[in-house]
Parts: structure tokens; sequence; C-alpha cells
């Protein structure tokens, strides 16, 4: 994952967007680190399962650093690349954007590499198809 702060524009295709809430946020309107990942998590989670045509769970998170703030009504922008595919695992390039309240600016909040397994239904690990 490209880990520059540049703000050029998103790479990889746009997969969830979710407003950032006062319950998400700490009293001095900056949300939590934690609520942002979660949210690249459940991108990651939506892009693997569609390239797995399945259930999938999460391995591993690489490398994520914050590099701006999301505040509270922040549109968070979650977008997913499909890099690398093997016999069970998957990476999931997400970039997390933040698209500023009542404007149309956004700027790059953070990047990470997922980790996901696509699993059967007893959660053991499972060949990822061909596309």
């Amino acid at each position: 994952m490209n880990n520059d702060s540049s703000n050029s524009a998103p790479r990889g295709d746009l997969t969830m967007r979710v407003p950032a809430m006062p319950a998400d946020a700490n009293a001095a309107g900056d949300v939590f680190g934690g609520w942002v990942m979660a949210q690249m998590d459940l991108a990651a989670g939506i892009r693997s399962g569609e390239r797995a045509t399945g259930r999938v769970v999460t391995a591993a998170i690489n490398a994520l650093s914050f590099k701006l703030p999301v505040k509270i009504g922040d549109t968070l922008e979650l977008y997913t690349n499909v890099s690398k595919v093997g016999r069970s695992s998957m990476t999931i390039e997400v970039e997390a954007w933040a698209q500023r309240y009542l404007t149309l600016e956004k700027v790059k909040v953070t990047d990470a590499d997922f980790v996901m397994v696509a699993v059967d239904k007893d959660g053991n690990p499972r060949t990822v198809p061909d596309e």
C-alpha cells in the first residue's frame, strides 16, 4: 500500500460511505481511530467476500497509521483494491478518505493492507475460486 500523504485521488473502488456521528468521537470532535479501523475492516470484508464468493475472516492488518483526523459530520469513504490472491487468502488495499462536512473537499485519512482468508461454514480455510 502506498503510504504517502498525497491527497490526489482515491485508488480502488468505492466500497462504503458512512457519516461520522457524535457517538463515534471524543469530546473534541475527533473520531476514534478504532471506529475508522472498524469501517475499513467492514469494507475489506465486503470486497474480499465478493471476490471469494463466500465467507471471509480478517487474518491481519498491516501498517495502519493515521495521517489526518476524521471529524464529526465528515463522511468516511472507503476504497478497496484486491492486490493479491493466494490459495485461501487475499490482500485487500483499503484507503480511508474523509469528505469534509458540507463541502466537496476530500482528504486521505489512512490506508492499510488487510489480509482476509476465505473460510467454509465451519471456519476452515477454503480455496478462493478463480475469477
